[in-house]
């Protein structure tokens, strides 16, 4: 019996997959931390002898040529992919036969890049699968915009072309098994499904259920930003890169730390936006593990500045370091565990008031105050705070300056990227002056409550 088991990435967005009838494995997509799908294997005490590539990434590095290394598995790359390594060149329609009863099939899905590929398993031991990488997810498609505007048309077109030869070519119990969708933003929009197959995207995907141009008004016009770092992605995995060295970093003492805060490098506080708001050392960055850490942090770093991380265990500074790896950021400058009063030496840890929308609409009847939305255009276009002000997480460092003078209180959906933007505006001479939202922005909700006696024409900024 084939079994295929998935791999998520959660922080990233993503799943890899590893198939084995028992004896081989094959795997699709792995992510540059190997050692997941080495253990996995040993544990099933398989051989992998196959890596297939759906296509070149734009959201992480792949682990494709490391693991093919380490296991000497065929690496099957499109042959149409201008790498800088060797791989076992595939194209549409070419079969790889992984064991006696199993194989992948090759099927061109353009859309996501133009050399894209899915993978359909057959074998007579279980019904059909497709690993559809960023072509046809769940309940949506891969994004057609990464590549350039100047291709986002003729993609979106592909992509249409691609999810429809997929559910015309394939029977509807053949399970969609893709990479992207499950948060990433390689994904056009957001979908909670997390098992479906040919029929069920038949009934319910937009590629699968509109017209052409419907579908691609539609799909153009949901598109948002999506994090700087892709830009470097793609030319790490065409160069090929090797497995992380995950092995911990130097460690930082109070002064070491304040002189790399001079020298204008990141420090990096790992913990909770509760915990940090409770004191830090001045001048760290709050970007906390228990949300899209890399995402994040990688969206907003000049690419290259040296980073260093604060965690409150070695723990926490290990799976930040494997965070930060699957998207190049390799080696941090250094690390430091503990808490604040370790880290600041003789000086006094820093503070920062964290507050409520509730709180928030008590306040602003009594003071004026600057209210920053930091949510991206589309989650401020569906509905937001009257007068506030609008500058996007990832445009907030090269905008510092647009931030009236005052009292700010910054605010997001839930609280994350709040933490992340009032660290920005302390780190900058701000602090002081920054208060962090540190709650969820129902709209109906928050809204009424925040222009309650106010006057306000609330009609259109609700959903």
């Amino acid at each position: 019996m084939i079994e295929i088991i998935p791999v998520d990435t959660p922080s990233l967005g993503d799943r890899s997959y590893l198939g084995t009838d028992g004896e081989v494995a094959f795997v699709v997509d792995p992510q540059r931390d190997i050692d997941r799908m080495l253990r996995l294997a040993e544990r099933r005490g398989v051989e992998i002898r196959h890596v297939f590539e759906t296509h070149v990434h734009n959201d992480y590095v792949t682990g494709g040529p490391a693991l093919a290394a380490a296991t000497g598995a065929d690496y099957h790359v499109n042959a149409a992919d201008p790498v800088a390594f060797d791989r076992s060149p595939i194209e549409d329609g070419d079969v790889v036969e992984i064991g006696p009863r199993t194989r992948l099939r090759a099927v061109a899905t353009p859309g996501h890049t133009f050399t894209h590929l899915s993978y359909v398993l057959e074998s007579p031991d279980r019904p059909p699968a497709v690993f559809t990488g960023g072509s046809l997810l769940h309940g949506t498609t891969g994004r057609p915009d990464l590549l350039g505007r100047e291709h986002t048309g003729t993609l979106a077109r592909a992509q249409y072309a691609s999810a429809n030869r997929l559910a015309r070519e394939l029977p509807p119990e053949t399970d969609v098994l893709p990479t992207h969708g499950f948060g990433s933003f390689c994904s056009a929009t957001q979908s909670e499904v997390t098992e479906s197959t040919i029929g069920m995207e038949r009934r319910a995907n937009p590629a699968l259920t509109r017209g052409e141009d419907e579908y691609v008004r539609s799909l153009l016009a949901g598109l948002d930003a999506y994090p700087a770092y892709y830009a470097h992605m793609s030319p790490l995995n065409r160069a090929g890169v090797d497995a992380p060295d995950l092995s911990a970093p130097r460690h930082a003492d109070a002064a070491e730390l304040r002189r790399r805060l001079r020298a204008g490098e990141w420090v990096v506080d790992l913990r909770s936006r509760t915990a940090f708001a409770a004191g830090h050392l001045a001048g760290a960055l709050n970007f906390g593990l228990d949300g899209n850490f890399a995402i994040y942090l990688g969206w907003l770093i000049p690419w290259g500045t040296p980073v260093t991380l604060l965690g409150e265990t070695p723990g926490d500074i290990a799976e930040a370091q494997r965070e930060l790896a699957r998207i190049g950021i390799d080696r941090p400058a250094a690390a430091a565990t503990g808490g604040p009063a370790d880290w600041a030496g003789d000086d006094k840890p820093a503070s920062m008031p964290a507050a409520t929308f509730a709180d928030l609409a008590t306040v602003r009847r009594h003071r004026p105050i600057v209210v920053l939305d930091v949510r991206r255009d589309a989650e401020w276009r569906e509905s937001h705070l009257p007068g506030a002000v609008h500058i996007p997480l990832h445009e907030l460092p090269s905008r510092l300056h647009e931030v009236p003078d005052g009292e700010v209180w910054t605010h997001c959906a839930s609280g994350y990227r709040a933490s992340i933007a009032a660290s920005l505006l302390a780190a900058a001479g701000r602090e002081g002056d920054v208060v962090a939202v540190h709650d969820d922005y129902d709209p109906n909700a928050v809204i009424l409550q925040f222009a309650a006696g106010g006057g306000s024409d609330l009609a259109r900024h609700l959903p």
